[in-house]
């Protein structure tokens, strides 16, 4: 997809314009060239594609009504080109392949291509929220800005099984869903983010139909480095959306491919230390340190991790008595571990002087009145 930079001279912007009508110069028409995003958003001969009214479009070529509309999980071919409210082009894409529903696109392509049939042409009005949204896109889309879209349906057929293909093919495709998984969490879509990275992972394989294995040792070892890349962006993403123990399972994978992988073994050791698993937590960290022994980050969690055993050991302050000397039920047997310090209690003494200041107080009133 080519994404154009806002022009700085006029002529930049005549010669901006002018690319916008390259794609569909039959279909330059009003709504594409000048008509305000306010007014589309009202307009009576629009279609709504959702309820809130956010996302519209109106078809201006009708497409082939005999072949089915494309659904979930289909991977389509679509032409396109997308504008700010100043027309301003910021995407173009004469060949774009996505598989709807993986995220490869923003909501709005999606939506809308599960409207059209194979050859139509549209316009497709899209609010921020299907699109770019808070964040927009930088450098050329802003924050909360609604965008234009003229695009066709080119081509509708199932997403090919990825075992079928050859290994260069896997590895572009994985390499493809990576990268957008990276923007994603870079846009702390943290959910989006780990689909992309768990379909790259099954892109990226050397397993073939029949179980077996097909490439080369330089494609093996090419596989195993991005998916040792896409492991560890999966596990930090899944830190992010609070599944540790989804986390942990991933880090793991990693150190069977990669066992000195410096990154998988410290966030494995902390998710360990985090969950009590002390020993094994410190084994892990010991050999995170060992490797990259400079490494504050490592020695950081050493020392919490060795903080959390001390507390933890200060902190049992009660022990139980056997259960065959006081029978099942010992909770009301329980005993502190260590003798409370003796002497008297400074809170028994602040009681005694305040009862005998009341006393005083009493005393006094007592006299006043007699």
């Amino acid at each position: 997809m080519v994404r154009f930079q806002d022009p700085s001279t006029d002529e930049d912007v005549l010669e901006r314009d002018s690319s916008a009508e390259i794609l569909f110069p039959e279909y330059a028409v009003e709504e594409w060239t000048s008509t305000s995003f306010e007014q589309l958003f009202v307009a009576d001969d629009w279609e709504n594609i959702t309820e809130d009214h956010l996302l519209r479009k109106k078809v201006l070529k009708s497409g082939d009504v005999q072949i089915p509309h494309p659904t979930w999980g289909q991977e389509v071919t679509v032409m396109m080109q997308g504008v700010l409210e100043d027309r301003t082009v910021v995407e173009k894409d004469c060949k774009l392949v996505f598989v709807i529903g993986e995220g490869d696109v923003n909501q709005a392509l999606e939506e809308c291509v599960l409207s059209m049939q194979m050859g139509e042409i549209t316009l497709l009005l899209a609010d921020s929220q299907y699109a770019y949204g808070l964040l927009g896109r930088e450098p050329d889309i802003p924050a909360w800005a609604p965008t234009l879209y003229q695009l066709q349906l080119l081509d509708i057929r199932d997403k090919p099984d990825p075992l079928t293909l050859p290994i260069a093919d896997r590895i572009r495709i994985g390499n493809q869903k990576r990268e957008r998984g990276n923007f994603h969490f870079q846009r702390e879509e943290y959910s989006l983010a780990a689909m992309a990275y768990c379909v790259a992972l099954e892109v990226l394989t050397t397993r073939s139909t029949d179980g077996g294995h097909v490439g080369t040792k330089a494609e093996d070892q090419e596989v195993q480095e991005y998916r040792v890349k896409c492991l560890n962006n999966l596990a930090t993403t899944q830190m992010k959306l609070e599944q540790f123990n989804e986390a942990l399972h991933t880090s793991r994978d990693v150190l069977t491919l990669e066992p000195n992988n410096v990154k998988a073994l410290f966030r494995a050791g902390k998710l360990l230390s985090d969950k009590g698993e002390y020993k094994e937590a410190m084994e892990v960290l010991k050999k995170a340190l060992k490797l990259e022994p400079a490494t504050k980050a490592i020695h950081a969690e050493l020392s919490k991790l060795v903080k959390r055993q001390s507390e933890g050991k200060d902190t049992q302050q009660w022990k139980a008595k056997p259960a065959e000397i006081l029978g099942d039920n010992i909770t009301p047997f329980l005993i502190p571990s260590k003798k409370k310090p003796s002497g008297i209690s400074w809170k028994f003494i602040l009681g005694a002087l305040v009862v005998a200041l009341s006393s005083l107080v009493t005393s006094v009133i007592l006299t006043a009145r007699n």
